[in-house]
């Protein structure tokens, strides 16, 4: 398994629970993150099946109201269906995410430690640091729509994804097929389409303003 691409699932996991001031950050052990990201975990499963009790609480209540009304019962019962089965998936997505907390210190553990925090903390840092133009980046790259309204998770794999493209060592196909690959484990699945569009967006710019560039100098 290599190395970075365990470092850039550390980072996705753990960028809201780590210090975002450099000093602090690099003060951070192996252990630290990998609790950063059990706690991320932990506090989106039980954020899940809250929301899944909610959707089957709501289908029960609709399901003894269609055993009352006299108008037409089946609307009341096909709108329970759906509440339920978004239940169901809400659990399945929560049971996923244990899973992956369970994983996690086996992956760190097949893989070189030091060199997986080496490189999680750079993405970590260049995050915080750049945060204003990496943003800025992304909201040119986004068609009517804004960064503040995507869904956190698809924030955060844009903006790690960015950071690599603009300011660290990564071929920029290889930036864009692991955000990719990090949105279908951890997003939607319009989520991880979503996220390849911009991403090939914010290279189109990215070449356009260099080809510009070129020209004025020319």
């Amino acid at each position: 398994m290599q190395a970075r691409h365990v470092a850039r699932e550390l980072a996705l996991l753990s960028i809201h629970q780590l210090p975002t001031q450099p000093e602090n950050l690099a003060t951070k052990t192996i252990d630290e993150m990998v609790t950063a990201v059990v706690r991320s975990l932990t506090d989106e499963v039980k954020e899940m099946l809250l929301t899944a009790s909610v959707e089957l609480q709501r289908g029960q209540d609709k399901m003894l109201n269609s055993e009352t009304r006299v108008d037409d019962p089946k609307v009341d019962i096909k709108s329970a269906q759906v509440m339920v089965r978004d239940a169901i998936n809400l659990t399945e997505a929560a049971i996923n995410r244990v899973g992956t907390a369970l994983e996690f210190p086996l992956m760190l553990q097949i893989s070189r430690q030091t060199e997986i925090r080496s490189y999680a903390l750079e993405l970590l840092n260049t995050v915080h640091k750049q945060r204003s133009l990496i943003d800025a980046t992304i909201g040119n790259a986004l068609i009517d729509w804004q960064l503040n309204r995507l869904a956190q998770v698809d924030q955060d794999i844009l903006r790690l994804a960015t950071a690599e493209i603009m300011y660290l060592d990564v071929p920029k196909q290889v930036a864009i097929n692991e955000a990719v690959e990090l949105a279908k484990r951890y997003s939607t699945e319009d989520g991880y389409r979503f996220i390849n569009g911009v991403l090939r967006r914010i290279l189109e710019q990215m070449r356009e303003a260099t080809q510009s560039a070129t020209s004025e100098r020319s």
